[in-house]
């Protein structure tokens, strides 16, 4: 059966060339017409098949010209202005500022006791967070599910699409719980005891228990310890049975079940932790925990291939057949980097944990391994996120450090899909101030990069499995690259999978993109991805009736204007429009 690629064009802007530098017939066809400076519309049509790579195209002069193509009547507006569901930061934001103020880049916070409550939880939604984090590290079940419901009601109340990540422990090598505390402080040179023993009547003083038991016999006096990838470190001094005596070299805040791993003369000791399973019996549990409780993303920690991720989305589709839960793959292990390319391929997304990462290589590696994690999500069509340490002073001081901002925005920079707040919103003291730092560092990076005119060459590699996927690749590339070159305000996106939305954001345009969804899953799950402003709204295969109702709705609510310029696709009809908001 045939493809068609129609293309609309209704504009009253000033002359410009709709793609340029491009060879290929359809560019070349394009390049021969330019945008009437008349505001009668002018509509130029062209249509490719499979079986003929030189598009015919048919011009009416506005509305004279070639039977073929019939002049179209001005969208009439629909009343109804309650059926299109958006969050109201986001509806305030286009009112207020416009187009081009939106924020680009996503927000997730780890929410913890600091964050919990129904109102704090509100808080992070207006401050811009875009996705709730769960740690199953911390906490118990029920605890947990109670912050679902709570995020979930405020969806519904508010309008909001935060979406909800489920973040496993992983079956690496950590510490207990500290018995309840919230934290605890070791100071340069104490001394302090990790044990693999049960204590019947809690901790002493200074002890900390260790899940693995095995850990007493593989370290040696003269190891180095590192907690949580080196926020504090420990010599071993000396072994007693299952006791392990430390001595802290560098101090620094203990937090309950953090990471830990051991260097022996400058190289990390690791052949343990390479037979420990992926996904623990605890992780599991929680796994399943996650999807009856419908979650949007699992993070999978220290994933080491990708049979792993392969593994895990046939036990989710096998215990849940319509679940459409995206599976994030933590890349925080030498085994992650050596196996990165296919465990990024099987997953539906990456987390950069710097903080584990940074405890497996040394330090000075993990910004060129940062970059290069955001470069092959980026190619592979996978959203990206940073994580660990963005804002770490913030957990006890109210303004970060300067090298702090810069590491934010040099992820913002490298075009990352989102950034994570972990510690600083969990359990931090000043976790809407964290958030709002993300929030206007990001809005200021994008600001500088649009007024720089620091647009990509966007050569992304095909990813296409099929040639009806092929052509809405190049759709979406060349949609992108016509909101760059004609300034258009924005580009609408019809999608019911997400999928075209997705290969949108892929090529980072200047201008925002509206995907409107039929679902709500759906549509939460494109809040993770950069660029995307998700809405929910019933729509038809037929184009101009969809534009018909969403231009009304949206005028309605004062979030576009009449003159405003916006290119249309939608993965139904394989299409690009472009017009302005009549």
């Amino acid at each position: 059966m045939a493809q068609a690629l129609n293309l609309s064009i209704s504009t009253s802007h000033s002359p410009k060339p709709l793609i340029s530098r491009r060879s290929t017939p359809f560019a070349t066809a394009i390049s021969r017409f330019s945008l009437n400076k008349n505001p009668i519309k002018t509509s130029l049509f062209i249509r490719a098949s499979a079986s003929d790579p030189n598009p015919s195209i048919l011009t009416s002069d506005n509305g004279v010209g070639s039977s073929a193509v019939q002049e179209r009547a001005p969208f009439p507006l629909v009343s109804d202005s309650s059926s299109i569901e958006v969050d109201a930061v986001t509806e305030a934001e286009l009112k207020e500022n416009g187009f081009r103020s939106t924020r680009r880049t996503k927000l997730i916070c780890t929410i913890g006791p600091a964050t919990c409550k129904p109102e704090q939880l509100e808080a992070l939604a207006v401050g811009g967070m875009n996705v709730a984090r769960i740690n199953m590290c911390h906490g118990t079940r029920e605890w947990h599910r109670e912050v679902i419901q709570r995020v979930r009601r405020l969806n519904e109340e508010k309008g909001y699409a935060v979406a909800i990540m489920m973040d496993t422990e992983g079956s690496e090598i950590h510490m207990g719980d500290l018995g309840g505390a919230s934290s605890a402080k070791a100071e340069d040179g104490e001394i302090w005891t990790f044990s693999v023993r049960a204590f019947d009547s809690g901790l002493p003083e200074r002890t900390i228990n260790v899940n693995y038991d095995g850990f007493a016999e593989d370290v040696k006096v003269g190891d180095e310890l590192l907690v949580d990838g080196g926020m504090v470190r420990f010599e071993v001094i000396e072994k007693i049975g299952p006791d392990v005596k430390c001595r802290c070299t560098d101090p620094g805040l203990l937090l309950p079940r953090a990471n830990l791993t051991f260097w022996r003369d400058g190289s990390l000791v690791r052949e343990r932790n390479a037979m420990l399973p992926t996904i623990s019996s605890k992780d599991w549990l929680d796994i399943d925990f996650g999807i009856a409780e419908g979650v949007d993303f699992l993070a999978i920690s220290f994933v080491k291939s990708a049979e792993v991720i392969k593994h895990l989305k046939s036990y989710i589709q096998a215990r849940a057949r319509d679940s459409d839960i995206s599976v994030i793959a933590k890349i925080e292990s030498i085994d992650s980097l050596r196996n990165l390319e296919e465990i990024i391929q099987a997953s539906d997304g990456a987390m950069v944990a710097r903080g584990d990462l940074g405890a497996q290589i040394p330090l000075e590696q993990v910004p060129s391994e940062q970059q290069k994690i955001v470069q092959v999500c980026r190619q592979l069509n996978k959203p990206v996120i940073v994580a660990s340490q963005l804002l770490e002073s913030m957990i006890e001081y109210p303004t970060p450090t300067r090298a702090e901002v810069a590491d934010v925005s040099e992820a913002v920079r490298q075009r990352a899909d989102a950034l994570m707040l972990s510690g600083e919103s969990a359990m931090g003291q000043f976790p809407e101030k964290a958030l709002t730092v993300l929030r206007s560092v990001s809005l200021r990076i994008e600001k500088w990069w649009r007024e720089e005119k620091l647009h990509e060459a966007m050569e992304l590699p095909g990813i296409a499995s099929s040639f009806a996927d092929r052509i809405s690749e190049e759709i979406c590339n060349s949609a992108a690259k016509m909101a760059n070159n004609l300034e258009v305000d924005a580009i609408f996106v019809y999608t019911k999978t997400g999928h075209m939305a997705s290969l949108l954001s892929r090529c980072r345009p200047d201008c925002p993109i509206f995907a409107f969804t039929t679902t709500t899953s759906v549509r939460r799950r494109l809040n993770l991805q950069w660029g995307l402003i998700p809405f929910r709204l019933s729509f038809s295969d037929d184009m101009e009736s969809n534009l018909n109702k969403t231009f009304s709705l949206l005028k309605a609510r004062g979030m576009i204007k009449s003159g405003d310029l916006v290119i249309s696709v939608s993965d139904m009809l394989q299409s690009i429009q472009v017009m302005n908001v009549p």
